[in-house]
């Protein structure tokens, strides 16, 4: 969603031609983004930053309250760290920029909407950046995690669902959750976005990876 009538025309015709989407709905300021969720609840949001009467941060944390199921994903010329780290923190699935073609937009959308985290690679280094406390790097120490967590951080880090998860470890969801809570308490990470970060960071996954699905 955007300010800017035109744009947002044309990105509701890049979407509209996908076979396995549909426009339901545009808006052109923030609260006119919260209310039309409440009303056609969709399944993915193009949220921008940069928007009148409520901004998209602000528009996104309001929508993820009301409408929870719907996963939100930025599309904004904004790549600085603020911006970045606020649209994340508000409940986005994915942080992409406007330059961004097409083809990256169409699978970024899939992939929020299979319940994955998607970021463009030079945001997530942004997002690296931010985070640069994240498991006690300052301090020199890695906290220690058993070889279960540090399958299931690296299949987190992947955008694998806990089902998926499940499947592959031959373990139980709620067991994959259980797992999940821990490493996020040894690590004091809060959600699956800063356990992607760290694993970049460590090494875990491949950073050009998170953006295509088929490089996983």
């Amino acid at each position: 969603m955007d300010d800017q009538h035109l744009f947002t025309s044309g990105l509701g015709r890049l979407v509209a031609v996908q076979p396995d989407m549909e426009v339901v709905g545009e808006a052109h300021n923030g609260e006119e983004a919260v209310a039309l969720c409440q009303e056609l609840t969709p399944d993915v949001v193009l949220m921008d930053i940069s928007m009148p009467v409520m901004d998209g941060v602000s528009a996104t944390r309001r929508i993820k309250e009301l409408v929870p199921s719907t996963k939100i994903l930025i599309l904004t010329v904004h790549a600085d760290d603020a911006h970045v780290f606020r649209g994340i923190r508000a409940g986005a699935s994915g942080y992409l920029l406007k330059d961004c073609t097409p083809e990256d937009l169409a699978r970024a959308i899939r992939t929020v909407h299979a319940g994955d985290t998607i970021m463009a690679p030079d945001i997530a280094r942004k997002m690296l950046a931010a985070f640069e406390h994240i498991g006690n790097r300052n301090a020199g120490l890695t906290p220690r995690l058993t070889e279960r967590e540090m399958q299931v951080i690296t299949a987190l880090a992947q955008g694998k669902s806990n089902k998926q998860i499940a499947h592959a470890l031959g373990i139980s969801e709620k067991t994959v959750r259980n797992h999940a809570s821990n490493l996020y308490r040894k690590l004091h990470l809060y959600d699956r976005t800063q356990a992607v970060l760290y694993a970049i960071r460590e090494g875990l996954v491949d950073l050009n990876s998170l953006d295509d699905p088929n490089k996983r």
